[in-house]
């Protein structure tokens, strides 16, 4: 197996679980770029976007997002969104963007 091909496997299959990830470096980039209530915005839509998946998507194709049952993960998951919406739009931006 190529290095090519090895790559192309892992990738394939891990998708949304990369998808996420790059939702996170933005968010994380925003906030050492000083914008800290974008960042928690970006951040709650990445949450947001592994809670669509793990809803649309099956257990084999949402590869890592699979943590417990259907359930528990998109309320879990959702939870988490819905929280980090509310305080990234309810706090006091205290001088920054």
């Amino acid at each position: 197996m190529t290095a090519r091909e090895f790559a192309h496997k892992v990738f394939a299959g891990q998708w949304p679980i990369l998808t996420v990830g790059v939702f996170l470096l933005a968010a994380f980039g925003l906030v050492v770029a000083g914008y800290w209530r974008r960042g928690a915005l970006v951040l709650a839509i990445g949450v947001g976007v592994a809670a669509a998946m793990r809803l649309t998507l099956t257990d084999e194709r949402a590869g890592l997002l699979v943590v417990r049952s259907r359930t528990i993960d998109i309320a879990t998951t959702a939870t988490v969104s819905a929280a980090l919406v509310y305080i990234a739009l309810t706090i006091d931006p205290l001088g920054t963007s």
